[in-house]
């Protein structure tokens, strides 16, 4: 399988892009140097009324000022779906902005390492992502692209104990005091930074296709004429052609993409324009993945999609020797905010976290399965049907063989049963 070159080529380095830190001995990396206005013209988000530190209200849809009430609309459109995208050029690279657009600070937790954007008046000092109270604080540095449009917050932080609550209760084999040990959960409402890819992919496949037929042989062992299957083979090739938009991609290490994962889908017909007031009175994490990284992990999804498309062109299920030949073409990249609420809940010295979309409500997390409550539930499934047979093996002379039979039987469906159970509570560990 082969694939077009990714569209970061090598090229001279532009005089704009300075030296950076390089993880990998023998490699020299550049990068766009920040621009010093982008520090300078900052935006400092103070009421002009009264002074006070005004926030972004997701009841409002705007900056307010929680002193004075007053309200101050934000200059952005909603663009949807059909936002810009960008090319994957040096040219692009280098004119994007970077930064923030306001003046913030960075909390740096030396327990698990994340970087969160705070505002500068912010005294919170709690890791969202793990719950640890060391952090660190320092300047933000303005080095990052700067995210071009975003999904505000829709749900309000005051709604989150409810939503984790109900979330909580869901399910039969969780312990009964995980609800009251999440009652201190703190939730934090976070823009996460996320890439989303356009590109085009065409595929040219080929493979051996197998065609299942009936024919008649005489069998020498019984001297008589029997039928079986047989599966012709032959090479069939052919085309593909599977457009992809808004391919969503994480851009944050620090909570598990099966998590992000159950929290979609964002209605991205919800996307404005990015402007500084809506990270007012929030927090917000820069992308941890960078855009070649995303990028590579978005084409090995992109590129199995259309493999399962070209498998669906091949009307039958024998199939062997495939290969395919996949080009990308078209191809474009944005970086969006999506809003999320994460707590971190202690439960048997264990830490879980839990994420609420901040646009629809919907929740996720990580919850510790009651496995007493499995087992003896596995137990009642499996015993009866063991006891059953038991006796009936017992009683076999005196001609009770048929309890055996209905034992066996009544086993065979309760471990059948047991065996999806306990597949179940693996998985809702994961829930």
């Amino acid at each position: 399988m082969s694939a077009s070159p990714s569209p970061f080529a090598s090229a001279a380095i532009p005089e704009s892009f300075v030296r950076v830190e390089s993880k990998l001995d023998g490699i020299t990396v550049y990068a766009p140097a920040p621009r010093a206005d982008q520090a300078d013209n900052a935006r400092n988000f103070k009421c002009p009324n009264c002074g006070a530190t005004t926030a972004f209200d997701p009841r409002a849809g705007s900056v307010t000022c929680s002193n004075c009430g007053s309200v101050y609309a934000l200059n952005t459109r909603q663009v949807g779906r059909n936002a810009n995208e960008l090319e994957f050029t040096l040219d692009t690279l280098n004119s994007t902005p970077r930064g923030w657009g306001s003046t913030r600070r960075d909390l740096v937790c030396e327990k698990c390492g994340a970087t969160t954007s705070v505002a500068p008046t912010e005294l919170a000092t709690t890791c969202p992502f793990c719950g640890s109270n060391h952090v660190a604080a320092r300047t933000a540095v303005p080095d990052a692209f700067r995210p071009r449009y975003l999904i505000p917050f829709k749900i309000e932080r005051a709604q989150c104990v409810t939503l984790a609550r109900e979330w909580l209760e869901r399910g039969w084999m969780y312990p009964r005091d995980l609800v009251r040990a999440a009652y201190g959960a703190q939730f934090t409402g976070i823009y996460l930074s996320f890439w989303t890819f356009r590109a085009r992919v065409s595929g040219r496949w080929r493979a051996e296709v197998g065609t299942e037929r009936s024919e008649q042989y005489f069998d020498m062992g019984s001297k008589t004429f029997k039928r079986r299957q047989v599966i012709d083979w032959r090479w069939r090739e052919g085309d593909v052609v599977v457009p992809f938009e808004n391919q969503l991609a994480t851009a944050t290490t620090r909570i598990a993409p099966r998590l992000l994962r159950r929290l979609e889908p964002y209605d991205l017909e919800e996307l404005v324009t990015y402007d500084p007031g809506y990270l007012a009175g929030w927090r917000a994490q820069s992308y941890e993945i960078g855009l070649e990284q995303a990028w590579d992990a978005a084409r090995i999804e992109m590129r199995e999609k259309t493999r399962g498309a070209a498998f669906a062109q091949i009307e039958s299920p024998h199939v062997r020797n495939f290969s395919l030949n996949a080009l990308f073409d078209d191809e474009a990249w944005r970086l969006l905010l999506l809003p999320v609420f994460i707590a971190a809940y202690q439960f048997q010295d264990k830490t879980y976290q839990l994420v609420i979309n901040g646009q629809t409500g919907k929740v996720a997390g990580d919850k510790p399965v009651a496995w007493l409550k499995v087992w003896a539930f596995v137990a009642a499934l499996v015993v009866p049907g063991l006891a059953l047979a038991g006796i009936g093996l017992l009683l076999a002379r005196s001609g009770s063989g048929w309890l055996f039979v209905v034992g066996g039987l009544i086993f065979i469906v309760g471990a059948a049963i047991a065996v999806v159970l306990v597949q179940r509570a693996m998985q809702a560990g994961e829930a």
